[in-house]
């Protein structure tokens, strides 16, 4: 049943000689790697306006300059990230770039924080799209948490598919998007400039604002710089992309780039021209499609579209995050069970872990946008600013053909993205402050697995480990609960084996059945010894572990091995395992850790 449900909902398995198909061109790659940058524009101009507000409306004029100062940032960023791509086209974006300029640690920090990003970056996709959903249906909005949770799934299936499947399926609602904000964009600035928009909707551009201060317009500038999140996604992809991938992961981040000043100023000025303010239960977008086409059919189609890219965009996190935990893996710094290829040829463990944090995260901050963005931001202009740093030092050390032009764009990259950062915890320190703890706690944790995987392999190794002990003779011993067929079965097998002993061990909670047992036992295996033990308490463990011990230290004086043949049997249907105590699983669990004793189960199939 599990398997039938699961090839409904991924499809059939591909051959891995299909990898190749699973490539993405230019136009597949613009609309599954930039769908959260662009998605952004839903939320990062209301952050700013939600700053601005705690003065007043007239200061909603400061958006523009504000905005002004972002495109410059995002100018800077797709300069810096394009050299990246050249530089490292096999991918790996900060992580790969931080920690061969600046060291492993400056790189484990890097690739912790974008871990946590791309979760964020689900989490706040998918609650930004729950968002505008219940904008335009306000009787959903006690039920953000559940609708979220379920967009979450939907996506992570859709995902499971494989790469190019699930870009087919997002391309078009991408472009529908961009399509639908330039038409609503066109149709407010043509409102404004007819004179159909009133000019007394907003205070004009240099009005004097009491009260204002620098550290509410770095704030501002801050909270609108979320809209810059998911531009590093290209770098992290490069893998993903057709021949020759560094050249085309290059035009799609120019392409995106373009798209994302060209909305985001768009969205800017006509929230600023129609004096918009936030409001608790509808996004600043809604409120400018009701502006400009009022609440008909265009206003539906615009919410329902922007709700589809903005969970959507979530999909960028699924694309990213699975190629660089497959770095980190390949380095030994988390599970190599994330390098592990689905069936679909997508590294569905990475794309399961992500659903799964990002489920819990919505559920903790219970859906709320606002929340999450600030902890989402600070995360990626960490490794915004380590990137570029470490790309300022690879020029200083290599000092290649144009290494000055190629220094000045990184320098002023690594400038602004620090300074971003900066004012990310100076101005919301109460909200950022969990990333001063976490993110040196993820660097312990890689540390400390790394260091597992070196002594693993450090004693797997035959020319460096210790030679494998050699035993002159084996002891079998079998922990028996009746004389039945799967006892049979294992006593069966243990004298194929010609071990030296063999003896069974039946542990009884009355005296009068241990004395019936050891009768019946010699009539039935005579010539094998059984050693009962009766456990005045019930306990079957206990009894169990210390015959062992004993049996042990005598092997240990003769140079003999001991192993524990545990009989099982299983069940023809799955679910009548519910209605048996599996002993011999708990019995396996007590004894897996022993370290020399071989503990074998030996199974026995019921028909019926």
């Amino acid at each position: 049943m599990f398997m039938l449900l699961k090839r409904v909902l991924i499809g059939q398995p591909l051959k891995s000689t299909a990898l190749g198909e699973q490539k993405l061109t230019k136009t597949k790659a613009l609309a599954i790697l930039s769908s959260d940058a662009l998605s952004s524009i839903a939320y990062g101009p209301e952050q700013i306006l939600i700053v601005l507000m705690t003065i007043g409306a007239a200061a909603f004029w400061y958006s523009v300059p504000i905005a002004v100062g972002i495109l410059v940032l995002l100018t800077a960023l797709v300069l810096s990230y394009r050299q990246v791509i050249f530089a490292y086209p096999h991918g790996g974006g900060a992580y790969v770039v931080s920690k061969e300029n600046l060291g492993v640690n400056a790189g484990l920090l890097a690739g912790g924080a974008l871990l946590v990003d791309y979760i964020l970056t689900v989490a706040v996709s998918i609650s930004a799209g729950t968002d505008a959903i219940t904008s335009a249906f306000p009787s959903l909005h006690p039920y953000n948490v559940p609708i979220a949770c379920l967009l979450v799934i939907l996506i992570t299936v859709l995902n499971l598919r494989g790469l190019t499947e699930s870009a087919s399926i997002l391309a078009y609602p991408v472009y529908l998007f961009v399509l639908i904000m330039f038409i609503t964009i066109g149709a407010g600035l043509y409102r404004i400039m007819s004179g159909q928009v009133p000019a007394d909707l907003h205070a004009p551009i240099g009005t004097p604002v009491a009260g204002l201060t620098l550290f509410l317009l770095l704030k501002a500038f801050a909270s609108g710089s979320s809209a810059l999140t998911g531009v590093e996604a290209i770098s992290n992809a490069i893998p993903n992309f057709k021949n020759p991938a560094p050249k085309n992961a290059s035009k799609t981040l120019a392409a995106m780039g373009i798209l994302l000043a060209l909305l985001f100023s768009g969205i800017v000025c006509l929230a600023y021209y129609y004096g918009i303010a936030p409001k608790g239960e509808e996004t600043v977008v809604s409120q400018i499609a009701s502006a400009t086409f009022g609440r008909g059919g265009m206003y539906f189609a615009i919410q329902g579209i922007t709700a589809m890219i903005l969970v959507l965009a979530a999909n960028t996190g699924y694309s990213a995050f699975p190629l660089l935990a497959v770095n980190l893996a390949k380095d030994k710094y988390i599970a190599r069970m994330f390098t592990v290829r689905g069936d679909r040829l997508g590294y569905s463990n990475g794309i399961v872990f992500l659903a799964a944090a990002s489920i819990l995260l919505i559920i903790v901050f219970k859906g709320q946008t606002e929340h999450l963005i600030p902890l989402y931001a600070v995360g990626v202009f960490i490794p915004f600013t380590l990137a570029q740093t470490g790309m300022l030092v690879k020029w200083i050390r290599e000092k290649p053909e144009g290494w000055r032009v190629k220094l000045t764009i990184n320098a002023v990259g690594a400038l602004i993205s620090f300074t971003v950062m900066m004012m990310f915890f100076i101005t919301k320190f109460p909200q950022v402050w969990p990333a001063l703890i976490f993110l040196p706690a993820i660097v312990l944790v890689f540390h400390k697995i790394h260091k597992h995987y070196e002594a693993v392999g450090d004693q797997l190794r035959i020319t460096t480990c210790e030679p494998a002990a050699r035993v002159q003779g084996n002891v079998f011993v079998i922990p028996v609960a009746g004389i039945t067929h799967v006892v049979e079965n294992t006593l069966n097998y243990a004298k194929s084996l010609k071990p030296d002993q063999i003896i069974a061990v039946y542990v009884a909670f009355d005296k009068e059945t241990e004395k019936q047992f050891e009768e019946k036992w010699k009539q039935w295996q005579p010539d094998i010894r059984l050693v009962t033990i009766y456990s005045q308490y019930r306990s079957i463990i206990q009894p169990l572990t210390k015959f062992i011990d004993t049996v042990e230290h005598k092997a240990k004086e003769l140079n003999y091995g001991v192993t524990v043949l545990i009989p099982q049997f299983i069940p023809k249907k799955r679910w009548h395992n519910a209605l048996h105590n599996q002993s011999s699983l708990l019995i396996r669990a007590f004894l897996l850790y022993r370290r020399d004793l071989i503990v074998t189960t030996v199974p026995y199939h019921l028909k019926k």
